[in-house]
């Protein structure tokens, strides 16, 4: 059953790490790539789009490039979010079911992403679509995310993140999302896609019904 705290989209911005100047200038070095990228591949489409192009548009030489994101996909694909639904996951209360803490907290990441970044959003899900090797590489990177919001689970529950259950937990969640999410692109991302989310978690806590 969907619950209203699930549809609320939560304050993301409040959960960010403390940054120095440091982290500061790295997290803008980052953002300038990825946006160089996309912008690149929006006006000459992604094969046509080399490193060295990304790093002369971002005004950064191509090693600067790879010590961000090992490969192209990496840019594409790599947010900032995944630390923050981290930190925002271990603020849930306690008692709360597993999954409707996961649902609260992806909900709350499509949305912001969806209202910060509608256009990378919608570009980066059809690459998905059209290119082999970011589809292959997103199965690695919400394979890495999953990792990640195992810890804070395994935590509340008293177990090891590398549990069983506890990973066969978070994998089928995020498989559920990465489903979710090349469905909203199939259907030329017309749909709700924090409604489709929270559907595709309906379907995950209650089964399939028949």
């Amino acid at each position: 059953m969907t619950t209203m705290a699930a549809t609320a989209p939560l304050p993301f911005e409040q959960h960010q790490p403390p940054m120095g100047l440091r982290e500061r200038k790295k997290l803008k070095t980052r953002i300038a790539i990825r946006k160089a990228t996309y912008r690149l591949i929006a006006d000459q489409g992604y094969d046509a789009t080399t490193v060295e192009q990304i790093a002369a548009a971002a005004e950064v030489s191509p090693s600067t490039v790879f010590r961000y994101f090992p490969t192209k996909e990496d840019i594409v694909l790599t947010d900032e979010y995944d630390p923050v639904m981290e930190a925002v996951l271990r603020t849930r209360p306690a008692d709360e079911p597993p999954l409707e803490s996961l649902r609260i907290i992806l909900t709350g990441a499509v949305a912001a992403i969806l209202e910060n970044e509608p256009e990378e959003m919608q570009l980066r899900t059809r690459l998905m679509l059209e290119v082999p090797a970011l589809r292959a590489r997103m199965t690695e990177t919400m394979a890495d995310t999953s990792q990640l919001l195992a810890r804070p689970i395994a935590d509340r529950a008293g177990r090891e993140p590398d549990d069983l259950e506890v990973r066969v937990f978070t994998a089928a969640v995020m498989a559920a999302l990465r489903e979710a999410l090349i469905l909203w692109g199939e259907r030329g991302q017309q749909d709700d896609l924090v409604a489709l989310v929270d559907r595709t978690l309906d379907m995950l806590e209650g089964g399939l019904r028949l």
